[in-house]
């Protein structure tokens, strides 16, 4: 297993029904059935051709009748309610496209690919409560996720909706990506360009900065 999937399965916890969203080739459910975290799950993909790879790995838990594959998109095809639902390695439009069609979930694990601030607006617009809300790396490239429950609220300031939770409390990870991000912007303003364009560089880099310098002082 892969040290992203270690991380998203580190964050799932017991169900009676879970979902795996766009399961890709079906890890996660393997892991909550191998370790007797749910009593039935449902697989979901768009495609009939991707979901067979999850197919091949569940073979068991389907031909016992615990597993449901279902070809639809999101869980636009999942009848019943799930009480643990996980999203994982699609951008934040796509999930929240998906989450905004049904109620949701008791508890979800959401790992977005990219703008993980637009899951995190919906969430919070949506009364949920986040729990784990952080960013992680696994081979140079970094990744968000966040876990919570459908109620119970978060009072999350507008920094913290933008950068998440927990990377603003002094998270290592989130400290070395903006790291990065200081250093891509210090040699973008080494060179010409227009007065306009340096002066929202400048702008963005304060920001950084600060963002930054509060984090640190939470280590």
């Amino acid at each position: 297993m892969t040290a992203r999937l270690s991380v998203i399965c580190g964050l799932l916890s017991s169900a009676e029904v879970f979902a795996d969203v766009g399961c890709d080739h079906g890890n996660c459910t393997k892991y909550m059935f191998s370790n007797g975290l749910c009593m039935r799950a449902y697989i979901t993909d768009v495609s009939a051709k991707s979901l067979k790879k999850a197919q091949t790995l569940l073979k068991q838990e389907i031909a016992k009748g615990v597993c449901i594959p279902v070809v639809c998109d999101g869980m636009d095809g999942v009848e019943e309610p799930c009480d643990l639902v996980l999203i994982a390695g699609m951008g934040g439009e796509e999930i929240v496209s998906i989450l905004e069609r049904k109620p949701l979930p008791a508890r979800f694990v959401l790992q977005p690919m990219k703008n993980a601030e637009k899951v995190r607006r919906f969430l919070t617009a949506r009364g949920a409560r986040l729990d784990r809300d952080f960013m992680f790396a696994e081979r140079g490239k970094y990744y968000e996720i966040l876990r919570g429950t459908a109620s119970g609220g978060s009072d999350y300031t507008e920094r913290e909706l933008r950068y998440g939770r927990e990377n603003l409390r002094g998270n290592a990870v989130f400290l070395q990506m903006m790291a990065g991000e200081r250093e891509k912007l210090f040699c973008r303003l080494s060179g010409d360009m227009q007065e306009e364009s340096r002066a929202q560089l400048e702008k963005r880099l304060a920001e950084i900065e600060e963002v930054i310098h509060d984090a640190q002082g939470n280590l």
